[in-house]
């Protein structure tokens, strides 16, 4: 395994834990030895007479009690089957040039070699045991129908044998941003992990602790009847009690790999690996912005982006440019990237970015009629055209569910229609007789203060000032959030929130597997359940407050496209844009959010005058 002083140190630690499993085994053990001895006593002769018959027999009872137990204990915990991360497999036929990077780079390491390569929708990369019989590879397809079906077919329902040596799962993202060398130089550490991994005892060691975690969470699923509850509740007590015994010695020991294998790894390309380490910066820098700002917004509309991993190149090109960092990424963007050590770069990207759908959104697993890719070209049209238009439709159900009426100006012509002008009508909020009286500006921005409490308006203590000053006190909740403008406006954004619930709620169930037999690459869709979905969510439930704001503004852009010759478009870094005259409309934002948290519509009506925008005519909703 190596001479690093982080080997010798994992081992050790290793060992401490194969000694609580004999320790284990040995407390189970000790009643059926007791009932050994007094029954080879009884039957010689030697322990005889007195108490000692019914003594023998409580003895032997007890002790095939705790044997029944223990086997049941150690039956759950070698079937149980340990969690594994949700990848995209990937096959050597389709990385030959991958995996020969691996295996020269494991043998410049003077360490075996990783079984498999994966990758995963994450800027990370690690070795995951994946020895298991239940993580072995699938059946071949024709045999699908007889799969795990003891003597049918010769030994096609034989288990097959899992590999020894841990699978790499890369991150997607670093095969699109990173270089070659890049690359190599990132996973040098990972890699070198192999060989503490392959050390019997470490390994011994990590399927005890594995296999331990894997029966605490079956214990923990619910079970049907008292019965099963109270055994299930056992084999976890006694788990959970073994699991932390043994929880430090299994963290020191993951420590002494980690530190081991970083020692290894210093010899393999030390210098590039420094610069290495400022691009995984980067790249997750980019890929949380791209996941958040532009795929989120698809993944609503029921589309999701086909090539995530090239969609983070243009974002983090777009973030280097903006940041006047261009300059010292022109000559690493010259180098040949990582993803050319794929045979079909664009198929992989299509797996790993359903897959990241399937993560952080909890997408069905195929593709279908309500779950469709879409390409970068197609997005402005598809995603953003479509999300504005329908967030404006779902606005004004809500406003005609609320009965608003129209407005009923005569000078303004197609009276009925969905207007931009029905909407900024509704949020205005009206003047109060008692700030116009004391002539008091309120300005609300200065109101939200971390605490929630109001700002002094004047030096004078009038019951005006009074009353101005409890009513700013409620306009910060109780949650931090800020009140909305007026009761008409709360009331509009708890319709749009009860809207949008009973739309989710409506919606399909996702599917729950892949669908027919492509044979490209694509997640391992059978090792985790659909009711966990999203594993994780990239951002909380909005709020009422968010959800009037994103609708308002997307009934200004339907505007300004249909009366001002504005378009849709798609910004790297901030997802979906309007754009005029092929440039990004700016200051959109604050303008929506002064209408819909003051009720002041001035600072709107004066950009839609400059964009050359008109409320007063319908727009087309989907």
């Amino acid at each position: 395994m190596g001479v690093e002083v982080g080997a010798q140190a994992a081992r050790s630690r290793a060992l401490a834990v194969l000694r609580i499993r004999s320790r284990a085994t040995a407390v189970a053990l000790l009643p059926a030895a007791v009932a050994v001895v007094l029954l080879v006593g009884g039957s010689t002769g030697h322990i005889t007479g007195g108490s000692w018959p019914v003594t023998r027999w409580i003895v032997t009872a007890l002790a095939a009690l705790v044997l029944l137990a223990a086997a049941g204990i150690a039956l759950v915990v070698a079937r149980a089957r340990p969690a594994v991360s949700p990848t995209v497999p990937i096959a050597e036929a389709s990385a030959p040039d991958l995996y020969r990077l691996v295996r020269d780079l494991a043998d410049r390491l003077d360490v075996p070699p990783p079984s498999a390569i994966a990758l995963t929708p994450d800027c990370d990369s690690w070795l995951e045991d994946r020895t298991h019989p239940a993580h072995g590879p699938p059946p071949p397809e024709h045999r699908d129908e007889i799969a795990g079906v003891r003597g049918v077919g010769g030994g096609a329902g034989r288990p097959r044998r899992a590999p020894a040596a841990p699978v790499l799962v890369i991150g997607s993202p670093f095969l699109w941003w990173m270089r070659v060398g890049e690359l190599r130089a990132v996973l040098a550490p990972v890699v070198a992990g192999t060989g503490p991994s392959a050390h019997p005892d470490i390994a011994a060691a990590r399927r005890f602790v594995r296999g331990l975690d894997a029966a605490v969470a079956v214990t923990s699923e619910p079970a049907r009847g008292p019965l099963a509850r109270m055994v299930l509740a056992g084999v976890g007590w006694v788990t959970r009690l073994l699991l932390r015994s043994c929880r430090g010695h299994a963290a020191e020991m993951e420590r002494g790999v980690a530190a081991a294998a970083a020692e290894r790894a210093q010899a393999v390309d030390y210098g590039l690996r420094i610069v290495a380490q400022e691009q995984v910066g980067l790249a997750y820098a980019g890929w949380d912005r791209l996941l958040t700002r532009v795929a989120l917004p698809a993944w609503r509309m029921g589309r999701w982006p086909a090539r995530l991993d090239a969609g983070v190149v243009a974002a983090l090109t777009e973030l280097s440019r903006r940041d006047r960092l261009a300059e010292g990424f022109a000559s690493r963007l010259g180098e040949r990237p990582a993803c050319d050590l794929l045979e079909e770069p664009g198929s992989v990207d299509e797996a790993a970015s359903l897959l990241a759908a399937r993560l952080f959104h909890g997408g069905p697993a195929e593709p279908g009629p309500d779950w469709a890719p879409v390409d970068w070209q197609e997005y402005p049209d598809e995603v953003v055209d479509r999300t504005w238009r329908t967030e404006a439709a779902r606005l004004h159900r809500v406003l005609d569910a609320l009965g608003v009426r129209y407005p009923t100006d005569p000078t303004q012509p197609d009276q009925g229609g969905p207007t931009l002008a029905r909407v900024l009508d509704h949020l205005t909020a009206p003047a109060t007789p008692a700030t116009d009286d004391a002539g008091l500006c309120v300005d609300r921005r200065e109101a939200y203060g971390e605490s929630g409490t109001g700002v002094s308006l004047n030096e004078t203590e009038t019951d005006t000032e009074v009353e101005v000053e409890e009513e700013v006190e409620e306009e910060v909740g109780e949650d931090g959030e800020p009140v909305l403008g007026s009761e008409r406006t709360a009331a509009l954004a708890a319709g749009l929130s009860a809207e949008l619930a009973r739309e989710e709620a409506a919606a399909p169930a996702v599917a729950s597997g892949p669908g027919g037999g492509a044979e490209q690459p694509g997640p391992d869709w059978s090792f985790w359940d659909d009711g966990m979905l999203p594993l994780f969510p990239l951002q909380p439930p909005r709020s009422g407050r968010e959800l009037l704001a994103d609708h308002v503004t997307a009934m200004v852009c339907c505007a300004a496209m249909d009366t001002a010759g504005a378009a849709p478009g798609l910004d790297w870094l901030d997802g979906p844009a309007l754009l005029v005259d092929g440039v990004r409309a700016a200051d959109l934002g604050p303008r929506v959010l002064t209408l819909v948290e003051d009720g002041d519509p001035e600072p709107l009506r004066d950009w839609l005058r400059h964009l050359g925008v008109r409320p007063e005519k319908p727009v087309r909703l989907v």
